[in-house]
């Protein structure tokens, strides 16, 4: 894959949470490069509280890399 992450700095929270969606879902991409295979298995876990609820803690760990990078945007 090619560089695309050159900094967690963002201008605000709101950015700073976009960037940590795009950091959970770079590593979806990272861990299952075929797109195919991710599309086949959405539906299951689109349906399963416990795969969501997990989906939802992985951008809140990323977020709280973002904000810290960003000096909680202070």
């Amino acid at each position: 894959m090619s560089d695309w992450l050159t900094s967690l700095k963002t201008e605000t929270p709101q950015e700073g949470f976009e960037l940590a969606i795009t950091l959970a879902r770079k590593g979806v991409e990272y861990t299952q490069p075929s797109a195919a295979i991710r599309k086949k298995l959405r539906p299951k876990y689109a349906r399963n509280a416990d795969s969501l609820t997990m989906v939802s803690q992985v951008i809140a760990i990323h977020y709280q890399t973002v904000a810290a990078a960003n000096n909680y945007w202070k």
